[in-house]
This record gives structure tokens, C-alpha cells and sequence, in this order.
């Protein structure tokens, strides 16, 4: 071998030999940087990079150390014993009560305050029901049929149409006496407003009364017909319709 090509060889594997000698001591220099860069971080950084995710685990909620001191408000254990989650309280529905009495069909005006039912009546409470025969006088001295009059306005008003009455239950016999209404309006009352009935000693409807009698309404004044023939007051009875129950 010529010593040129020998040289040439030595020199090479020298050049390659300073190459690795020169990148382990630059492999050596960057991790001495990188950990003095680790000491010298923040406080604050360490704890957000040492600080666990949050759980959703209840349980291991339950066991977890308070981190701070707002945390010791809310404690994770009672007198030794972990808190229970309960569940949400479900207000209570209002109840409301259930109305008494009783729906009546049908029912036939027999009278200005008296309601039949088949061989049944029921007296309207708080009323003096006016006989269907009773004869008034007007302001000129002369007479007419009132009671009647009272009566047909009073069918009139009714229509057959179903009322509802505070009664236990709806198989009493003979006569009774009853508050009712047909809707939200009180029958009773108005009888009383309309001058076709009285009220009764003590009633609650004394001064609609007083008030229809002062205006001279119904039975408290002439008669309406304005010289119409007048109704015999013998007119007999409808044929009452047969008992619903």
C-alpha cells in the first residue's frame, strides 16, 4: 500500500472520531440547560403542571383532601361519615278540592223558588218562593197574576237546563232545600235581583231585595204586559216530566 493512500485512511478515521467526540459533549450541554430551564420555573407553573384533572367520580370525590382552606366550608365527610347526594325535592302539587254537590237535570219551575223533580221538590235556599197563584196590585190599584208571571220568567230562565245544587247525593224524598246554580250564576239571586221572589228573614241577599223593591222590579210593581190579556191564574200546571234518577 502506497503511504499516501495510508495517510489518507488515518486522517479520515480522525475526522470521524472528532465528529462523535464533538456531538456527545453538545448531547451533554442541551440536558444541562434543559434542567437548569426546570429549576428555575415558576412556583405557580409547577403546581398548575403537578395539579390532577378533575374527577367526576363521586365516590373518589368523596376521599379527596381539601386543596385550600375555602374548601374546609365544604367538607367531604360528616362526623366521620361521607355526604350522601340526595335527591332534588319535588314541590308538591296543590290539591285542589274536589266541589260538592250534585248536578240535577231538567228541572221543572213550579213555582217562582221551587224546583220539581218528578214527585220531588226542591225549595231554593235563602228565597221566599212565590206561590205561582199569587195576585199583586199595582200602582194604579188594579190586580195581576205576579205568581204566574214569576213562574214563566222563572221557566223561562231555567230552559230545562241542568243545575247543580249543594246536596249530598241526589236521593232525597219529599221536599228539600238547597243552594243551586246554573253555571256560575247563583238562581237564588237571581230571583231576588229580578223582583220575582222575596229573601228570607236573615238572607244574604236582604239588600238585592230591598234594592229590587226600591226599583220596583217583578212582584214589587205593575204589571209588565202593558195591557196584554191577563193570565188566569188557574192556568194549570206543565206536565212534569218524569224523575231522571
Amino acid at each position: 500500500m502506497r503511504p499516501a493512500t495510508i495517510l489518507t485512511a488515518v486522517a479520515g478515521i480522525g475526522i470521524v472520531v472528532a465528529l462523535i467526540a464533538f456531538g456527545g459533549q453538545r448531547l451533554r450541554t442541551d440536558a444541562q440547560q434543559t434542567a437548569a430551564a426546570d429549576e428555575t420555573t415558576s412556583p405557580e407553573r409547577a403546581e398548575t403542571a403537578a395539579a390532577p384533572s378533575p374527577t367526576t367520580d363521586p365516590a373518589a370525590s368523596m376521599n379527596a383532601r381539601p386543596i385550600d382552606d375555602a374548601s374546609q366550608f365544604y367538607p367531604a365527610s360528616v362526623d366521620g361519615r361521607p355526604l350522601e347526594r340526595v335527591a332534588a325535592v319535588i314541590p308538591e302539587t296543590p290539591r285542589v278540592k274536589a266541589d260538592n254537590g250534585v248536578d240535577l237535570p231538567r228541572p221543572v219551575a213550579e213555582s217562582a223558588g221551587i224546583l220539581g223533580f218528578g214527585d220531588r221538590r226542591l225549595q231554593l235556599a235563602g228565597i221566599e218562593a212565590t206561590p205561582f197563584d199569587k195576585v199583586c196590585s199595582g200602582s194604579d190599584g188594579e190586580e195581576w197574576p205576579c205568581g204566574m208571571l214569576a213562574k214563566t220568567n222563572f221557566r223561562l230562565f231555567l230552559r230545562l237546563r241542568t243545575v247543580h245544587c249543594d246536596l249530598d247525593d241526589a236521593t232525597w224524598s219529599g221536599t228539600t232545600t238547597a243552594s243551586c246554580k246554573i253555571g256560575t250564576q247563583d238562581i237564588s239571586r237571581w230571583l231576588v235581583e229580578n223582583g220575582w221572589a222575596a229573601p228570607s228573614e236573615g238572607s244574604s241577599l236582604a239588600d238585592i231585595g230591598k234594592s229590587a223593591k226600591d226599583e220596583r222590579k217583578g212582584i214589587h210593581g205593575d204589571d209588565p204586559r202593558k195591557g196584554d190579556p191577563v193570565t188566569p191564574a188557574t192556568e194549570p200546571l206543565p206536565q212534569a216530566l218524569p224523575d231522571p234518577l
